[in-house]
């Protein structure tokens, strides 16, 4: 197909809005029935929502760069400059070597060791909730489990209060500074100084990824001075967004019987729940990538240097790509298909510790619990570009 230059649909709706972020599958339906890519009038850029449009954007880096920066503001614009993330803003040869070098340290004998602490965690936590009868499926179960086994194998201590404050403002931060951004921003300063001291070298736990990245800079498989970043990148990039899963699991699983009874009878499908419940709820609902010289989508010429934004959220309840996308199926086969963690050279190096922390964790309630019921009303934390719980209210009743 020839590329028209004719401009492609304009959107006036502004998806970071308290409304469209209370509830985004309206818009996404919307965005993706518009065309394979639109004009986002509200924020003058480009954005696509369909399946293999997003999957395009995220995987064809040399039509759609990193170099930008992966969200909205492009970084390498004075008025935005800030120094970008060595594994996530980065496109080939360059982020090869870095990934390359990752990858070796995230050998299946690391992971294998870490398997042994989650299962352990995830054990002793299910009991203590399907004891107690009701409980968060957020702040008692999804961040409870995470934040006391994650963190600390990357190699750091961090309280469930600097956690949240840091990781809203990452994911406001990568939307428009609007005010969700401007009071996420205010909310994290006090944490900031400890954060910045935590990820140190000498204040890394003994054993942990951290201490990895930094031996490998030591031996020259890094650049000097890359182990800090890739560890900061590495450790907020792993905890928001597998909480935000675990937890939309959870509450997928206690509106639906039936589905929960599918997982009771068959634990080992805890890992297909999670990875249907990514489809179903992305967290990261959108990533943004700036136009290169040439670059087409769907037909159309793109202008250079601007921003495009891949709604991963809308894609993956694309009913060109998933049968009911907007039902949650445990049986549906969505593993390697969603494009909740990204797609092409850049997709997220840590989700298969994303994938073993929720098996641990879905196994091990499904295994003590008869039934997994709502016990008050869902509440959504709203962020610019996180899908996330805040109060989910949960009740089970002992096998």
């Amino acid at each position: 197909m020839t590329a028209t230059a004719t401009a492609p649909p304009v959107i006036h709706a502004d998806p970071f809005s308290e409304d469209i972020l209370s509830n985004p599958y309206p818009f996404f339906t919307v965005l993706r029935e518009a065309g394979p890519v639109v004009w986002l009038q509200s924020h003058g850029i480009y954005a696509t929502g369909g399946h293999a449009e997003v999957a395009t954007v995220l995987s064809q880096w040399d039509s759609f760069t990193n170099e930008g920066g992966a969200g909205l503001a492009d970084i390498r614009r004075p008025d935005n400059w800030r120094p970008a993330s060595v594994i996530l803003e980065v496109d080939p040869p360059a982020h090869t070597e870095v990934r390359a070098a990752l990858q070796k340290i995230l050998s299946p004998l690391v992971v294998r060791q870490w398997r042994l602490k989650f299962e352990q965690a995830a054990e002793e936590l299910a009991e203590t909730l399907v004891v107690g009868r009701e409980f968060d499926g957020m702040r008692d179960a999804a961040e409870a489990f995470v934040l006391s086994v994650f963190p600390p194998a990357v190699g750091i201590h961090i309280p469930r209060e600097n956690a949240q404050a840091i990781g809203d403002m990452n994911f406001n931060a990568i939307g428009p500074n609007n005010a969700l951004t401007q009071a996420a921003v205010a909310r994290a300063q006090p944490y900031m100084q400890w954060y910045e001291d935590s990820l140190k070298r000498d204040a890394m736990l003994p054993g942990g990824f951290g201490e990895l990245i930094h031996q490998a800079e030591d031996a020259g498989a890094l650049q000097k001075g890359f182990a800090a970043n890739l560890t900061r990148s590495f450790l907020r990039g792993g905890m928001d967004t597998t909480i935000s899963g675990i937890g939309s699991a959870l509450l997928a699983l206690a509106r639906d019987p039936v589905q929960w009874n599918l997982l009771r009878a068959e634990p080992a499908l805890a890992r297909n729940a999670f990875e249907e419940a990514i489809r179903f709820e992305s967290p990261v609902q959108v990533m943004f990538r700036t136009t290169r010289k040439g670059a087409e989508l769907g037909g159309f010429a793109l202008a250079p240097d601007t921003k495009i934004a891949a709604f991963m959220g809308a894609a993956n309840r694309d009913t060109r790509k998933w049968a009911d996308a907007d039902q949650f199926d445990l049986r549906r086969q969505a593993a390697g298909q969603h494009l909740a963690f990204g797609h092409g050279a850049h997709v997220c190096i840590g989700q298969m510790i994303a994938r073993l922390e929720a098996e641990c964790l879905l196994g091990a309630l499904a295994r003590r619990s008869r039934r997994l019921v709502l016990a008050g009303t869902p509440v959504y934390r709203l962020v610019n570009t996180l899908r996330t719980l805040d109060r989910l209210p949960l009740a089970v009743e002992p096998a």
